[in-house]
């Protein structure tokens, strides 16, 4: 997907821009990730999977699918915290399926709020709508 249409079409374009720019120097970057949708709610990103991303069985490392639905779910409270910093509390990850190379695309979503603590649920599927994992996390706001 092009991160540059999405960007144009954003609410916060303006902020998502610079989050988007500063990303590609960290792991966000090295893993490939791009957005394709995102708001303080819900998040889709996607990846295009190389032979980096592959274990030594030649199907996609089941770090990088717990890193996507990070960065989905992290993306959320991005947007829906704007002044503030947040941290990876808890994720806990289902791997239902493997998948040997295509696109990846991760969906997020906002499941509940209290506090400094924020829930969301990702899941992850391949190109052909196979679901591959699913996950919940919890951010605590710092």
């Amino acid at each position: 997907m092009d991160e540059k249409w999405f960007v144009q079409h954003a609410d916060s374009a303006g902020q998502l821009t610079r989050l988007a720019e500063r990303a590609q120097e960290t792991f966000w970057g090295l893993l490939g990730c791009e957005v394709v949708q995102a708001d303080g709610h819900k998040a889709t990103i996607c990846l295009e999977v190389t032979k980096q991303h592959l274990n030594l069985l030649d199907i996609v490392h089941g770090g990088v699918l717990m890193s996507l639905m990070d960065n989905a779910m992290g993306l959320i409270v991005m947007l829906a915290e704007k002044d503030s910093q947040a941290v990876t509390a808890t994720m806990n990850t289902h791997f239902l399926a493997n998948c040997k190379g295509g696109l990846l695309l991760c969906e997020s979503e906002l499941m509940h709020r209290t506090g400094r603590t924020i829930t969301l649920l990702a899941q992850v599927k391949d190109e052909g709508g196979k679901l591959l994992a699913w996950g919940s996390g919890s951010y605590r706001l710092i």
